[in-house]
Parts: C-alpha cells; structure tokens; sequence
C-alpha cells in the first residue's frame, strides 16, 4: 500500500477508524442493546411465533454482523479507490 503523501495516508486511517467505530457501534446497539438491555420490551412483539427480543439475541445479532461484514468490505473498496491503494 502506496500512499501519494503522509496526509492521504492519515487521512485514510482515520476515515477506516471512523467506519469501524461506527460499525462497532451499530453492531453493539443490536447485539447488546436488543438482545439485552430492550429484552423485555421488545419481547412484547412477535416476530414469526417467537418473541422479539429472543430472536434478536439468538439470530438478529448474527444476521446483523453478517450485513455488517458486508458493508465493511463495499466501503473499503471504494475508501481505497479513493485514496489510490486499491488492488487494481
């Protein structure tokens, strides 16, 4: 990995830090959040026979960090096309 200057290279960096953090936060929100912390009150609501809250602490949580996988390597691409330091 090339980078043209030493302010596209901190700039890349802070821009991928930037993206993690936000998925962490999004992932934490969901695994924790609604399969913890929201529980009960997301419990009240069915989801397919279950309730809620139990299908997002034993499916919803992995279904996310999956979409989230995902996310991570489009975004990357294109912050790579950006600065210059993709594979192509």
């Amino acid at each position: 990995m090339a980078f043209k200057s030493e302010e596209d290279a901190k700039a890349y960096w802070k821009e991928n830090l930037s993206l993690v953090v936000k998925l962490f936060i999004v992932w934490f929100v969901v695994s924790f959040g609604c399969g913890i912390l929201l529980v009960d009150l997301l419990n009240t609501i069915p989801l397919g026979g279950y309730k809620l809250g139990f299908w997002f602490a034993q499916q919803g949580a992995i279904y996310t960090f999956v979409v989230l996988i995902f996310v991570y390597t489009i975004k990357m691409g294109q912050l790579d096309r950006k600065y210059g330091v993709d594979d192509e």
